[in-house]
């Protein structure tokens, strides 16, 4: 490491030595002192923020203010009104005029986190502004100029993003003329126990107490464990300990208790003692793979295992579960199985229907699968193959989009409308979920 960088983490309190950081800094460092658009792109939690102010204090704007704005949490009805301002008057509820964020930040650096989740008519003005520093105000024919450093992040892929025509081709050119990725904690492996012993050092001065240190298998749990919510899961896991588990010391039985990830059971966190097995079985064998080379193919495995360990959960849970929820099936099924082509029965003659024949369950649907769904959700489950098999039998195979809608409808009818929790099922943001609904009108 050079005496630059050293320098650059302790001015900004960045700690780890793992070679994917000092490429981020030296980067980082490299771009700052310039006025190129910077797209910063790493999972939620990896510190991208972090990575915004580091840029920002590097550069020539350092004195100018930094304004952060997370793009996601921002309802899309007043985010044009939060980033270019508004008129008095200019819809209802404006009762004076205000500044929006790019004015305030004008001589600085603006800092727009999640830029994915940004409406089509916000992206064309944003365009604007990086061609220009031009926009208007909400509601105002005036013309101003703002000269901001703009620096943007993602934890998506936003040519994907460009590919489906939910984000315009021409501002993905511009934001990505420079792009640095911030990688992920478990890509950062030797600087886990740092990064935890700082923040648990940290909270034990903050709520009074003493820090007894962590035994060698907590240390080896702490390092394979995969942090799925990154350095703010371990952040949030330091204080848990430093609170709960008030100054005794940590063990690796102590630490899975607050790890709630989904490598947590039966998977990651026992990886230390499985590897030692597996190293010790192989070596028994004469195997030829060597250390790294095994390792990198048991982690693999157990992603592949984790993966589908979660599909079928997720299919299991809105499909079968649907099927017999309180003990009467819903719509779920006839839905998936059919068309637009392939009209279905109401949901009220398909409940009735196994209390009749057999020849009116809907098409495409297995009348043994639909019999025994019971027992199929708990049972028959036991390989992904199953599930596919399931899904051959459908006469009418379901569009991408019919599935994602039916999901949603469903979602909401569980949750009685409640759009959070509808969200945080599908895995999606509830901005992203509003757009949805807008896009295949289930906006009631």
């Amino acid at each position: 490491m050079t005496d630059d960088l050293q320098k650059i983490q302790a001015k900004f309190g960045l700690i780890g030595t793992s070679d994917s950081l000092l490429r981020v800094l030296e980067k980082s460092a490299l771009v700052a002192p310039t006025k190129i658009n910077i797209l910063l792109r790493g999972e939620s939690g990896s510190g991208k923020d972090v990575m915004a102010r580091v840029i920002h204090g590097l550069s020539d704007r350092k004195d100018k203010k930094l304004i952060i704005v997370n793009c996601g949490a921002i309802p899309e009805g007043i985010i044009e009104s939060e980033l270019f301002g508004h008129e008095k008057g200019s819809f209802t509820g404006a009762e004076q005029t205000r500044q929006g964020y790019f004015e305030m930040a004008n001589g600085g650096t603006i800092f727009l986190d999640e830029i994915g989740d940004t409406p089509k008519n916000v992206q064309v003005k944003l365009l604007r502004i990086l061609e220009n520093g031009e926009y208007y105000r909400v509601g105002s024919s005036e013309v101003r100029k703002t000269d901001v450093r703009i620096i943007t992040a993602t934890n998506r892929d936003l040519w994907d993003d460009v590919q489906k025509g939910h984000f315009r081709e021409d501002l993905y050119y511009r934001l990505d003329t420079v792009t640095i990725h911030i990688p992920p904690l478990r890509e950062r492996k030797d600087d886990i126990p740092l990064i935890f012993r700082r923040f648990v050092e940290e909270f034990a001065r903050k709520y009074d107490s003493v820090f007894q240190g962590f035994s060698d298998d907590a240390r080896e749990l702490l390092v394979s464990y995969r942090w799925p919510g990154n350095i703010r899961e371990l952040r949030s896991v330091a204080e848990q300990l430093v609170v709960l588990e008030r100054s005794q010391f940590v063990t690796a039985e102590k630490l899975k208790k607050y790890l709630k990830g989904r490598q947590h059971t039966g998977s990651a966190d026992n990886l230390p003692m499985r590897m030692q097995a597996y190293r010790d079985e192989s070596h028994q064998y004469g195997s030829g793979i060597n250390d790294q080379e095994r390792e990198m193919l048991y982690r693999a495995m157990l992603d592949l295992r984790t993966e589908i360990s979660d599909m079928k959960k997720m299919l299991g849970s809105f499909i079968y579960n649907s099927m017999e929820r309180d003990g009467k099936p819903t719509r779920a099924l006839p839905l998936l199985a059919s068309s637009s082509q392939t009209p279905h029965r109401d949901s009220n003659d398909y409940v009735q229907s196994r209390d009749r024949n057999e020849d009116e369950v809907p098409l495409g649907v297995n009348r043994e699968r639909v019999r025994d769904s019971s027992d199929a959700m708990h049972e028959d489950i036991d390989d992904p193959e199953d599930l596919m098999s399931y899904f051959r039998q459908l006469e009418n195979i379901p569009s991408v989009e019919d599935a994602e809608k039916f999901l949603i409808k469903l979602s909401l009818e569980r949750f009685e409308g409640n759009r959070r929790k509808a969200a945080e099922t599908l895995g999606m943001s509830e901005r992203t979920l509003y757009r949805k609904l807008d896009q295949y009108g289930l906006i009631s």
